[in-house]
């Protein structure tokens, strides 16, 4: 499986370029870098989240889009490789149907928020729309896996069905955003 890291610095970056996976030398600011740096900081987001007491089936989920979101950020780190199939947004779209079956129906918009652990998806929800963002600009510049895309944007609808179903498991409420002259 590749090579293993046994020296964490190799002081190749200290000009402002990195490596990518196929070798190619590119500015730490590149739209590749920035896409999949964003990506692994939304893992980090979803790390922190499970770091949370979580009900099962969220826990389980969310461990598994951790690997997704891995192989999103390895496939973006090597261009041209593809390594996010269409399954992950099916599964993704069962996930969602299945976390939104028992939630009432919104009639507000909501704030982030409801408890620690909601507050802590709604964090990685917004992560995961800047990742989208900067996977978007990415595509404008480069060939990309549509399907890249697409994941992003489900995974951020089923971030926020989380969210809401973690306010409710943790005794929260939705907070409902009421426009500045009904305060």
């Amino acid at each position: 499986m590749g090579n293993r890291l046994s020296k964490i610095y190799t002081r190749t970056g200290d000009a402002g370029d990195t490596g990518l996976g196929d070798g190619a030398r590119v500015a730490k600011d590149d739209a590749r870098v920035e896409a999949y740096g964003t990506v692994d900081e939304l893992n980090s987001a979803v790390g922190l989240l499970l770091s949370s007491e979580l009900p099962d089936d969220v826990r389980a989920t969310l461990t598994r889009l951790q690997h997704e979101l891995f192989d999103l950020g390895g496939e973006l780190c090597m261009p041209g490789f593809t390594l996010v199939p269409d399954d992950y947004v099916v599964a993704l779209e069962k996930d969602l149907d299945r976390f939104n079956e028992d939630l009432p129906a919104l009639k507000d918009f909501i704030l982030p928020g409801g408890s620690e652990a909601a507050a802590r998806c709604h964090l990685a929800r917004t992560i995961c729309r800047r990742a989208e963002r900067r996977v978007v600009t990415l595509g404008k510049h480069e060939d990309i896996n549509a399907t890249a895309v697409r994941y992003l944007n489900r995974l951020s609808d089923l971030l926020f069905v989380v969210a809401r179903v973690l306010a409710r498991h943790d005794g929260g409420t939705e907070v409902l955003w009421v426009h500045g002259d009904q305060r």
